[in-house]
């Protein structure tokens, strides 16, 4: 018997200020804020609510352009999740609940994997999270600290995550591993388990290899992985991938 579709939300963290492209929520895109490209993409997921939330009345008014929900947030927050888990306290929204958190810098998203983050922890009810992965084919990714490695378990639940080449060749081996994957940044939460981790002080695991997500294992949480059926786009943290976006965007178009 086939499961329904389950009922989740999604939030879209979205600051003004970057260290390394000010403003991109709102850079030009195709025509459009960046952050409607997030948003019409999360629209069509089948979430229930899709909001964008920020501590910028500029990135507010830009949502207002395009008719998208915005929370106010907080503007100490540290991370995103911080960000989501106010979303999911002030809405009051329940412990067992499904939200999903949508990058506001991954404008190529495709809206299908937003579905099935959150169609995969509701499959699992012991998970507390889920979240996604893709094949790394190359060497230059395997090794690069900015590609975030992600190992799971015969089951699909995360081991570990990393900045360092995982699994690692043993025995001073010059191969590639038969399984090398990358992790994806989107996650769907359920609301307690948010509330818990956003509650929790940062692990020394996570403090070295600056991923959050490494909190979330410390704790002892169930964090469950699947594969990436559609190719995701360039996300954007810098002007050079606005333009790898457009343009990914633009050959998109082409063959639609």
């Amino acid at each position: 018997m086939d499961r329904s579709a389950p009922v989740f939300r999604v939030v879209i963290p979205a600051r003004y200020a970057s260290t390394r492209f000010p403003g991109k929520a709102v850079a030009n895109l195709h025509g459009k804020p960046m952050i409607q490209h997030v948003y019409e993409r999360a629209a069509d997921s089948r979430a229930a609510e899709v909001i964008i939330a920020t501590d910028d009345e500029r990135v507010s008014q830009a949502a207002a352009t395009f008719g998208a929900p915005v929370a106010m947030t907080s503007n100490l927050h540290e991370s995103g999740t911080d960000r989501v888990a106010e979303v999911a306290s002030h809405r009051g929204w329940q412990s067992d609940d499904i939200v999903v958190n949508v990058q506001g810098d991954a404008p190529t998203i495709p809206a299908s994997s937003i579905s099935l983050v959150a169609e995969l922890l509701d499959r699992h009810p012991a998970a507390d999270l889920a979240t996604l992965c893709v094949p790394v084919t190359g060497r230059d990714d395997y090794s690069s600290p900015n590609v975030v490695k992600v190992v799971m378990d015969a089951e699909g639940r995360a081991l570990y995550f990393s900045r360092s080449p995982i699994p690692a060749m043993g025995h001073g081996s010059d191969g590639f591993p038969q399984e090398v994957w990358r992790h994806l940044g989107i996650y769907a939460y359920r609301v307690g388990a948010l509330q818990r981790l956003t509650a929790a002080p940062q692990c020394y695991l996570e403090t070295t290899e600056k991923l959050e997500q490494l909190r979330a294992l410390w704790l002892g949480m169930e964090i469950r992985v699947v594969v990436a059926p559609e190719v995701h786009g360039p996300d954007v943290d810098t002007p050079e991938d606005l333009a790898a976006a457009a343009a990914y965007l633009a050959g998109s178009a082409d063959h639609g």
